[in-house]
């Protein structure tokens, strides 16, 4: 199920704010046909809305994907209001054509406007408001979600790396280091006390590895000598044992707080 939802993410991802892209189709040919036929004031008029129409559509797409990584992590703060700006420009866009560009009315430009911007939002969806933060987490939030975002931007630039290693080894051992981690992290979602026992992880040991890849990729696989290649997968086979331990860990620490949770209910339960 889980792959399933990550899956259709991707998809909305890749297709983003798709209508919005499409209409920029004929308002590039109508700029166009403008500046060819020497009409360069109205050619300037259309080219600063086509402008704001592609930013709109640039800043939907980035909510919608926001949006995507909101709605899949267990936890996490609402996205930026991106969809409410990426309306209110797609509006500023069509009063400009309709006011300044066709001489419409004051009020008709300004309904149709409103109609654009509203349409958008009911196109796609309102702005994500509220976080999403367990109200029972005996954690610092803030420092919880600095952490995992810090360590998810981590493993995306490890796993770049990864794509361009072309070492079959190095490149099987880092990805499943990556594996082990992104696990890791999904485990301090689901349970956001084990932050305290993996802030070493999360901090060190990824940093420590993203280092290491970076210098990888500026030296260059040509230039490094067996030596240094064979001690980088040790070092990486390590990572991975290393990663196992702290998971173990992590699970042992799930299944000691629940066996505590079940004594105190069976306690409770005697007293009644």
């Amino acid at each position: 199920m889980k792959k399933a939802k990550k899956i259709s993410g991707i998809i909305k991802k890749k297709t983003g704010a798709i209508v919005l892209y499409v209409m920029l189709i004929p308002a590039f040919i109508s700029t166009a046909v403008s500046l060819f036929g020497g009409k360069y004031i109205e050619f300037m008029l259309k080219g600063a809305s086509f402008a704001l129409m592609a930013l709109s559509a640039v800043i939907v797409s980035k909510a919608i994907s926001a949006e995507v990584d909101y709605n899949e992590a267990v936890i996490a703060k609402a996205p930026l209001p991106y969809k409410s700006v990426g309306a209110v420009l797609l509006g500023l866009a069509v009063f400009i054509l309709g006011y300044i560009v066709a001489h419409r009315g004051l009020f008709e430009t300004l309904f149709v406007s409103i109609l654009a911007a509203v349409g958008v939002i009911m196109y796609y969806g309102a702005d994500i408001r509220e976080d999403k933060i367990p109200q029972d987490m005996d954690v610092n939030p803030e420092i919880l979600l600095n952490s995992l975002n810090e360590a998810k931007k981590r493993l995306d630039s490890i796993e770049k790396h990864s794509n361009e290693i072309e070492d079959f080894a190095l490149k099987g051992a880092l990805d499943r280091a990556i594996k082990r981690a992104e696990d890791i992290v999904e485990t301090i979602e689901e349970n956001p006390s084990a932050i305290r026992m993996a802030r070493k992880f999360l901090v060190v040991y990824v940093e420590g590895i993203e280092d290491v890849m970076s210098s990888y990729k500026e030296v260059g696989s040509n230039s490094v000598d067996s030596d240094t290649r064979d001690r980088l997968l040790s070092l990486l086979n390590e990572a991975q044992d290393r990663f196992d331990k702290e998971l173990e860990k992590l699970k042992e620490s799930d299944k000691f707080e629940l066996d505590v949770q079940i004594d105190a209910l069976r306690e409770q339960i005697k007293n009644h």
